[in-house]
């Protein structure tokens, strides 16, 4: 294993939102407004312009609530990282 890691070029997949939606017929087109809303607001604007490649979107069948998770997720370095988590992450 490298000892030298370059964190400035390093780039770490993390989870930006959550939401979760009810059974449709189409997941996608119901996801388009809360996925618009929160590239609207401040978390969803500043990850819009700083993570490396734009955040990318998964929708999953919710098990336990008989609907759908859909998950944003986006590559930060290290430094945008720690922002975000100090800033944007609600836990």
């Amino acid at each position: 294993m490298d000892a030298n890691i370059d964190l400035d070029t390093t780039l770490l997949t993390t989870t930006l939102h959550t939401f979760r939606m009810s059974d449709s017929e189409d997941p996608y087109l119901y996801a388009a407004e809360p996925l618009w809303q929160w590239q609207q607001s401040e978390s969803g604007s500043w990850a819009m312009a700083n993570c490396a490649e734009v955040p990318i979107f998964y929708c999953q069948p919710d098990h336990m609530g008989m609907g759908y998770i859909v998950t944003i997720v986006g590559k930060l370095n290290a430094e945008q990282l720690t922002f975000w988590n100090l800033k944007y992450r609600a836990d």
